[in-house]
Formats: C-alpha cells, structure tokens, sequence
C-alpha cells in the first residue's frame, strides 16, 4: 500500500541519517549557498557533495535553482519544521507509553 506522507518521511530521515547532509542542512537553512561553495567546504569531491544536495532535494529538505552556471542552495524552513512534528508526535506516543507503564506499576 503506498503512503506518499509515509515515503516522505522515509526520504527525509534517510537523508538526515548522515553528518555531511545534516551539516549542508544547517548551511543552506542559514542562507542560499551555491554547491561549488559547499562543495569547497568538505574533503570530498565535488560530485559526492552534488549527490549528497542531491538526497537532501529528493526528500524536500532544500531547493535548487540556477544562476548562470552555479546552482544555489537553500534550505526549506517548512520541511524540516514537519520533521520536528513527526518527532515531537512520536514523542508523545512514547510519553504516553511511559505514563501507562507507570500507571500499570502503581496499581500492581
């Protein structure tokens, strides 16, 4: 059965699994950086940097578009607040859980 909320989700965490791409996150998010300037901030070539940008488009987390040659990056502030929603509602199933064990424990 295909849930496309459930495959977004799929996508935005896998992408936020890896350390290069939570850290371009935060760079993009704090404003539009081109990829050849990112690319110049990690010890990797350039192709692997534009695969990671890459992985953080395909799950919604930032935006591409062109000028000129140069390709700029910036975050999307909306996406990445749905993902801090995702955890905070699993946060409160959690809680939840937690709160019934401890009712349970009480009355036993």
């Amino acid at each position: 059965m295909d849930h496309p909320s459930e495959d977004r989700a799929d996508a935005m965490f896998h992408a936020l699994a890896d350390r290069t791409r939570r850290d371009i996150l935060r760079r993009v998010l704090a404003g539009e950086h081109s990829v050849s300037a990112l690319a110049a901030s990690y010890d990797m070539s350039f192709a692997a940097v534009q695969k990671h940008v890459a992985v953080l488009e395909r799950a919604g987390l930032l935006t591409k578009r062109r000028r000129g040659r140069e390709q700029l990056a910036s975050g999307d502030v909306e996406a990445v607040r749905s993902v801090s929603s995702m955890l905070t509602e699993l946060e409160h199933l959690w809680r939840g859980r937690i709160d019934r064990i401890d009712t349970f424990l009480e009355e036993h």
